[in-house]
């Protein structure tokens, strides 16, 4: 079944992730992540790491088995880039939800001496939030960043901040379960004074980002920046009950986002006239 399709409502709201969706933070997150790994039995993680047959893919696995092994990401993941560090923990970890909290509070504690290094993902990022804004569409900011983290980096991106572009800002810092939980979706949608629903769309590039934004009943866009092939796609969303999330459309880049929203309103606006 392909996911490269259209949505199935159009966009109200537009909530997007910040780490390699917007914006490069990949050097530092690495750094950290690393930092973590090797000290996760004194973090009394290590014998909740999971069982590598309950892995979701085989290259899951074999993350978790270098991990296990080595106390630190292969030099091949940190290379392609295409990891986040929610979904390590969530690779790491599962359904651990506690777990899951106490690699996250380590990995603030760790990313405190990298946080200056953040570059926007692509040249032309704060032209497109602004072409969505500018038809009517609230932008909203997602990240799984503690509020000071992220706000620093708001401030740093591309040299004269990105403070401006968001109506709305919503950290991991500001719930009490971070992504894949839907709570940071659900409260950035309360402060819209939007209710949940298709015509809100939530944009990132993890697996996590789709299962918040199914599991907040808001339509799904997969950022594919990493520009995985339909087979990756289909493997990483495989349908299935223990995994049954998979994303509404799929985006090669934030232009491409802003030409789906501006498609979407103008086919809204077509059945409208045509009443």
């Amino acid at each position: 079944m392909s996911i490269l399709q259209l949505p199935h409502a159009k966009p109200e709201a537009i909530l997007i992730d910040w780490h390699a969706t917007l914006v490069d933070t990949h050097d530092a997150m690495y750094h950290a992540v690393d930092d973590v790994l090797p000290h996760l039995k004194e973090l009394d993680l290590w014998d909740r790491l999971l069982d590598p047959d309950d892995s979701k893919t085989i290259e899951d696995a074999k993350l978790l088995i270098y991990v296990k092994d080595n106390q630190r990401l292969h030099p091949k993941i940190v290379a392609q880039r295409k990891i986040s560090r929610t979904d390590i923990f969530e690779v790491l970890f599962g359904s651990d939800q506690d777990a899951k909290g106490r690699a996250h509070q380590a990995f603030d504690e760790a990313y405190k001496k990298y946080v200056d290094e953040v570059f926007p993902l692509e040249d032309d990022i704060r032209e497109q939030l602004e072409r969505i804004r500018a038809i009517g569409i609230k932008v909203g900011l997602i990240s799984n960043r503690k509020r000071d983290f992220l706000e620093h980096e708001l401030a740093l991106v591309d040299g004269i901040g990105w403070e401006d572009l968001f109506d709305v800002v919503v950290c991991g810092s500001d719930v009490s379960k971070r992504k894949p939980s839907p709570e940071m979706l659900l409260l950035a949608m309360e402060r819209l004074g939007i209710p949940p629903s298709e015509s809100c769309w939530y944009v990132g590039d993890s697996t996590t980002d789709v299962i918040a934004a199914k599991e907040a009943g808001i339509t799904s866009i997969f950022y594919n920046g990493a520009g995985w092939g339909q087979a990756w796609l289909d493997k990483i969303f495989p349908n299935t009950v223990k995994h049954p999330h998979r994303p509404d459309a799929v985006v090669g880049s934030i232009a491409e986002l802003t030409s789906l929203a501006r498609h979407l309103l103008a086919q809204h606006k077509r059945v409208e006239r045509a009443r």
